[in-house]
């Protein structure tokens, strides 16, 4: 059988910033023994971000700086902010509600009933509650009580091809069930104090967001993007490239810079691969959702797929207006190609930690 996506729902918090407002927020976070404001300015100058939403901005960028009230300034060098106790708790508030908007969206748009879902799917990396967004989403939405659930956490960027895998399992097994897979992340409530330029990065990078889709096995029709294949891939001797760890500030996200040429050596021969066991070839595909976890990533995998600016161009425009949201990021980039009618087969691929790549393949 074939998983069908039959709708697509996303969200952001309300309230946004644009780059060059947060790199001034940052900072003023740093406090007045910061001495890195030069770099923390050509950082997020380079990330490709224009502006980004967080559920912690009071009031966004709008002729007036944008503000916060979540962080306070840094009143010495070794100050990191908020506890992860604290971090948590802003999780615990505010990371349903923007699960709760992307799932209606997704409902909404496959026409499909809350009392129809058999299963729900949902994937997280930034916050840990139990009970959790699952429970807060069968109670808000009103599912049946009795929906089978199950949450996928700390995978990454590429979590939503994890939540997907499962997905398509459960509907395959059971030809009559509808899945609602649902991936929300507070990227911005780990904002880092720390002057390590890796940390700066990510600070720079991550926003807030949340998508969901609808699949079920039912009989596809000409507009319904069918899930053909699912490949990954464990990259050797890269576990030191990207990192997420817990910390008593935060999770503290490390990129190394070396991660685009990893990506350029391995990323070409494992897809071809791939292609080839579905009796494709790269030139057969004809549209991509390749998650932008960074410009220099992105960059790297158009350049080592000979890809043009139109091909990528849902990919960099998801980056430039929304950031990296993490694992909901994937799915504005289908979502907007599914909107203007991409032509199939198209290819998706993210990183993450491990270094791992996923691929998923739509027809």
């Amino acid at each position: 059988m074939t998983f069908c996506i039959t709708g697509v729902g996303t969200a952001v918090p309300h309230e946004l910033i644009t780059q060059e407002d947060a790199a001034r927020l940052a900072i003023e976070l740093a406090g007045e023994s910061c001495c890195h404001g030069p770099a923390i300015r050509t950082l997020y100058q380079r990330t490709g971000v224009r502006k980004r939403n967080s559920v912690l901005i009071a009031s966004s960028t709008n002729g007036q700086p944008a503000t916060q009230s979540f962080f306070p300034v840094a009143v010495d060098p070794g100050d990191r902010g908020p506890t992860t106790g604290e971090r948590m708790h802003c999780y615990e508030s505010d990371a349903l509600e923007l699960a709760l908007r992307s799932a209606r969206d997704a409902l909404r748009n496959s026409e499909t009933s809350p009392h129809e879902i058999s299963h729900l799917v949902t994937v997280s990396c930034t916050g840990f509650r139990a009970p959790g967004v699952d429970v807060g989403l069968i109670e808000r939405l009103g599912l049946d009580r009795a929906v089978s659930r199950t949450h996928l956490g700390f995978m990454g960027c590429h979590g939503a091809f994890n939540g997907l895998r499962v997905a398509a399992s459960f509907s395959n097994a059971a030809t009559t069930s509808k899945v609602l897979l649902c991936c929300v992340e507070l990227c911005s409530i780990h904002h880092q104090y720390a002057a390590d330029s890796q940390q700066i990065v990510a600070n720079a990078l991550f926003s807030d967001g949340a998508a969901a889709l609808v699949g079920s096995s039912a009989t596809p029709d000409d507009a319904t993007w069918q899930l053909k294949s699912q490949c990954s891939q464990l990259v050797p001797d890269t576990t030191d490239l990207m990192t997420w760890r817990i910390g008593d500030h935060g999770f503290e996200m490390r990129l190394s810079p070396r991660v685009p040429e990893t990506i350029r050596k391995t990323l070409r021969p494992w897809l071809d691969q791939w292609l080839a066991r579905q009796s494709l070839k790269l030139s057969d595909v004809r549209s991509w959702a390749i998650h932008p976890g960074g410009p220099r990533i992105l960059a790297a995998c158009q350049e080592v797929l000979n890809l043009d600016d139109a091909q990528l161009e849902a990919s960099w425009g998801v980056l430039t207006d929304f950031g990296n949201m993490s694992s909901p990021t994937v799915l504005f980039i289908m979502d907007q190609l599914r909107k203007r009618g991409a032509k199939l087969p198209c290819v998706a691929l993210a990183f993450g930690p491990g270094l791992a790549i996923e691929g998923a393949l739509f027809c």
